[in-house]
This record gives C-alpha cells, structure tokens and sequence, in this order.
C-alpha cells in the first residue's frame, strides 16, 4: 500500500511503501528479541565476568536461524530506499556527496550520542568503584551494533556508484559483486584479516537485490518463478554448507560476513515480493501503520541502543542478589520475557530523550551542501575507531576516542543543505535518472 508524502508545490511527489516499512519493523523487532534471547552475562566461581551466547549455542538453533537471520532483509530493503532517496535527491540536483551526507548525518548523530553517554556512564562507574569486567562488559555491549553501523553506512555511501552501474547493466553489476564475495571467501584462510572486505562486497551485493525490488525486475517474475528462486537458494546453501565450505551456523557466517548471506538475502528478497499483497494488507491496517510509523522514526536509536541497555542491566545485576538462574536452564528461559520487559522499560526514556537526533536536520534557507573534502574526512573519521572495534574490540578509551571522532564527523558535515525544487518527474522511466516505478518503494525512515 503506498501513501503520498506531502510536497511542497512544483516538488516531486514521493511515494512511501507501507509494506516495506511493516517488515523494516518486524527485522528491527526480531532483532531485539533474539538479542534478549542470547545475550547472558555469568559469573564464574573464581571472580571472573565473561558473556555467553546461550541461544546460539543450542545445536537446534542453528537450522532456526536459517529462518531468523534477518539481517540480509536490512540491506534489501535499505537498498529499495536508499534507491529511491539518492534518485528523487539526484532529481532535484543534488550529489552523490549531499547524499553522502544525508546519510552520515541520519546514522552518526545517534551514535555519536551513544558513545558520549556510555563513556561518561562507565567512567563514573568507575570511579564508583563497580568492577572493571562489568563495565568491559557492558562496553562490549555497546560495540556489537557498530559492526551493522559500519557495514550499512559502507553499503549506503556506495549507492550513487552502484546505482549508475545498475542502470546501465544491472545483472553484471550483481554478478561482479557476487564475484568479489567469492574471491573473498577463497582467500580468507590464507589472509584471515581480508575476510573483512567482505562487510563491503557481500552488503553492498545483497543492498543490489534492494535495486532489483525497486525498479521491478523481480516484479516482473511469475509467482512459481520467485518460488524456485527461493528454493535454489536454499538448495545451493544447502549444498555449500552441507559439504563442508561453509559453516550451517548462520551466526558464525555472519562476521565477518561471506557467501551464505547473500545467498539468505537472495531467498528472503524472493519471499518478500512473494507475500508483498499480504503485506500491503497488513500495512492498510490503522493501529499497524501507528505502531510502524512511530517506530521507524526512531529505529535507529532503537537498534544502537538496545544491546548496551541489555548489557547494562544484566551487567549490573551481576552486582546485586537478584537470582541469577545459570544460562540455558529453565528458569533461564521463563525470565526471558522479564528480561525483554525490562530493555523496553529501559528504552522508553532514552527514545524520548535521544530520537529526536534521528529526524531530518533542517537547513537555515540559504544553506548550502558541504565540500566534498568536509564530507570524505567525516566519513574517514567515522569508520577510524568503528574498524579499530571491529578488529580490536571496544575499551572504554575507544569509546571516548569514538564518540569524539562521530561528534568532529557532525560538525564536518554541518547542516543538510536547502532542497531544489524540481517538476515533478515522471514515473515511466526506470534508469538512474528517472523516478522509480510504480511499484515496491519506500521513503518512510529515510532522510
């Protein structure tokens, strides 16, 4: 179901796909739940704090998560919208570095956020003498969204790029990615650290099925076609992880990320044109489109923040005589829900006070975009201490270190500059610089 965004007159009118928006909240609140589901702080006898993954460790798991394992759908769906964004910005003459900046301003000031708050929350835990691995502990918490955060702001800055490739030949492009992901994976044993070039390749190859979905090729397949897609896919992972190449664990294959998950989002970009009626339907339910509107404006605060609340309060339950049930027992599984209850009781107050960084950052009315040279060192800047965690892991100096090199990144990168008001554009055409067609489209938590 699509809704038309109010425009100013003579602007483009921008078309905002309510079923898009319905599975961009389902992923985010997958997310959440699974993450409370394995996630498990243990003190052991001798004193020492170490965290453990009790769901993913559980051997029936793993078939599971062939099923759960959303993150593929992210970049699918950000790769329909962030299409569309760069090509109605394009149209009002815009470039590649505005986008560039949009983006970075919509991603890096909730994070920069973030990191402020945790550092001068440890720090004072600290001097208050809480226990260094408690507060490691929740350190760590705070650093395994930032790996997403890295690898979506590598596949979003690409769009400009790839979205010109994909006018001109879009299944050579797909395939030249496909291509590089391989080549990644034949070499990571002999350079385990070049397995990491894959947070590009293998998102921005998946990001490419979002391309697909938006200007309507897969549309334009039959229903049994997009079924034996979706069985090849399975079939050929199937096969790869059945004979050894890869590991059937979807959790292990996804950092750094390799084949299998672009062969998922292959399947889960089939399965969603698949059901697209069904989600219309639910989209043009009142009280869902609430929910799913009020949601997607603060889903990045909501995802940034979650794991680090969740690692604070099970950090500092560890501090109290609270019952700790040991992981994976049963009373470990019934507190599962209290433990959900308390993330959200957790996030109420910091969407409240932190989501209003996600709204679009309005311009002064003579506002103009940044140098290329501002918005490239902004961007250097973000992804310094974010690969410094993600090879390193994240101590509480990195993250002072990372909060002051996101909040340099805002001031780079200023304002977002004053929209041009263009006619408005045609729907017939399909290539980089027409509108999309009508079709599966969305703007709804894009800036």
């Amino acid at each position: 179901m699509k809704e038309q965004w109010p425009t100013p007159p003579g602007e483009a009118v921008i078309h905002r796909d309510l079923g898009i928006d319905v599975v961009r909240f389902a992923c985010l609140a997958l997310v959440v739940v699974s993450h409370c589901m394995m996630v498990s702080p243990v003190l052991h006898a001798d004193g020492t704090v170490t965290s453990q993954n009790t769901l993913g460790d559980q051997h029936w798991f793993e078939p599971v998560i062939w099923i759960f394992m959303v993150m593929p759908l992210f970049f699918v769906t950000g790769g329909t919208t962030g299409l569309q964004s760069w090509l109605r910005l394009k149209a009002r003459g815009g470039t590649g570095f505005d986008f560039a900046q949009i983006r970075l301003l919509r991603l890096v000031r909730p994070a920069a956020a973030l990191l402020a708050v945790m550092f001068l929350g440890l720090w004072a835990a600290r001097l208050l003498g809480v226990d260094p691995q408690v507060t490691q502990l929740i350190a760590t918490g705070a650093g395994m969204p930032l790996w997403f955060l890295a690898a979506y702001l590598a596949a979003q800055l690409n769009i400009p790029l790839l979205a010109r490739l994909h006018a001109r030949a879009p299944w050579l492009t797909l395939a030249a990615l496909v291509t590089l992901v391989v080549a990644v994976d034949c070499f990571r044993g002999t350079l385990p650290l070049l397995a990491y070039a894959n947070l590009v390749f293998l998102w921005c190859a998946v990001q490419q099925l979002g391309f697909l979905t938006a200007d309507g090729h897969l549309a334009r397949l039959p229903r049994s076609g997009l079924v034996g897609l979706i069985v090849a896919a399975n079939l050929l992972l199937g096969l790869i992880t059945g004979l050894g190449l890869y590991s059937g664990n979807m959790l292990v294959n996804l950092n750094p990320p390799n084949l299998c998950l672009f062969l998922l989002g292959v399947s889960q970009a089939a399965v969603l044109q698949l059901f697209r009626p069904g989600m219309d339907w639910i989209s043009g339910i009142h009280w869902v489109r609430a929910v799913v509107s009020a949601a997607g404006r603060r889903a990045m605060t909501v995802y940034l923040w979650h794991l680090p609340l969740l690692a604070a309060m099970s950090g500092l339950l560890l501090l109290t005589d609270f019952p700790k049930p040991a992981a994976g027992t049963a009373a470990w599984w019934w507190a599962r829900p209290l433990v959900l209850l308390g993330v959200v009781t957790l996030l109420l107050p910091v969407i409240a006070v932190f989501g209003r960084l996600e709204e679009r950052p309005t311009a002064a009315v003579h506002a103009r975009g940044r140098p290329a040279a501002a918005v490239v060192t902004a961007a250097v800047v973000v992804f310094i201490p974010v690969a410094d965690a993600a090879f390193n892991g994240l101590t509480l100096a990195l993250l002072g270190g990372g909060a002051a090199c996101f909040a340099l990144a805002v001031l780079l990168l200023g304002r977002v500059p004053e929209r041009v008001p263009v006619p408005v554009v045609s729907e017939s055409g399909n290539g980089e610089g027409g509108a999309l067609p009508a079709g599966p489209s969305s703007a709804s938590v894009e800036p």
